[in-house]
């Protein structure tokens, strides 16, 4: 790796090796097949640090500073690895290894499923954009599965609006969480989420519960079991990016939310923080 300033972003050596045998793995199955042509010339490690950099900073990628690879090529991989799986294969691998630190089974048999409603940037087309009525948003609506600890097990993008209704997204949701964890038996829900999904819940073996708000409680409150998403969704506000919907692209939104989650499961592998001015 070419000598630069450190950016609070970038991967430290024991981060770095989390991730670099999938990375490492990818780029010999393409050269091996023969796919993209000459030689790579920049070292995965700084194209990955790009990638957070983009993703913590919320910068457009033409302004990537300087002394990362080129732009170009940053969001070339980018868009290779999230069409590849990648940031899916990396999310779970990672996953399994918080959780077994935390002392629990690699594989969750519980989970809490929740949507969030974000605005969109003119680089979205107007077909996947959409309206939320209820929150009277124009953009998109994410929809996320975590675990009891609030660590990312399936994540769905699509348009805010009347046809992708909660029900849509947690019957699409449940899908994935089910194929990519089979122990997963028990879901926590909001009011949101009707039969339907409890319905399609219980024919792939998964109990779904509604966890309903106390209507009695005025204004904020902590409610049973879904706090630990709501958390999750403020850990991906941290970066960015993630604000405000600046993809193209659906799939790459829904990257840029394993992209938050690989950055924090990193650290909690490891045991780091990210530095902030209370350290300067």
């Amino acid at each position: 790796m070419t000598e630069r300033p450190v950016y609070p972003s970038d991967l430290s050596d024991a981060r770095w090796a989390l991730i670099a045998p999938r990375l490492d793995a990818w780029r010999q199955a393409r050269t091996d097949a023969g796919v993209g042509g000459r030689k790579p010339t920049y070292d995965l490690r700084e194209i990955f640090n790009a990638i957070l950099y983009v993703n913590r900073t919320g910068i457009a990628w033409r302004y990537l500073p300087h002394d990362f690879p080129p732009w170009q090529t940053v969001y070339g991989y980018f868009t290779a690895w999230t069409g590849d799986g990648i940031f899916t294969q990396l999310n779970y691998q990672l996953t399994g290894l918080a959780r077994a630190k935390a002392g629990r089974a690699p594989q969750p048999s519980a989970g809490v499923i929740d949507t969030q409603s974000v605005k969109t940037s003119t680089n979205a087309p107007l077909a996947s954009q959409g309206i939320d009525a209820g929150k009277k948003i124009v953009g998109r609506k994410r929809g996320i599965v975590t675990d009891t600890l609030g660590l990312l097990l399936a994540v769905i993008v699509t348009a805010a609006s009347a046809s992708a209704s909660d029900n849509t997204i947690g019957i699409n949701l449940l899908d994935q969480a089910k194929a990519a964890h089979p122990a997963l038996a028990k879901t926590w829900v909001d009011a949101g989420f009707k039969n339907k999904v409890i319905e399609h819940g219980a024919t792939l073996g998964i109990d779904v519960e509604v966890v309903a708000k106390d209507p009695h409680i005025k204004g904020f409150s902590v409610v049973k079991r879904r706090w630990v998403i709501e958390r999750t969704l403020g850990w991906i506000m941290l970066h960015r990016r993630l604000a405000r919907d600046y993809e193209a692209l659906p799939d790459n939104s829904a990257s840029m939310i394993r992209i938050a989650m690989i950055d924090n499961l990193t650290k909690r592998v490891t045991d780091e923080t990210t530095p902030t001015w209370r350290d300067i």
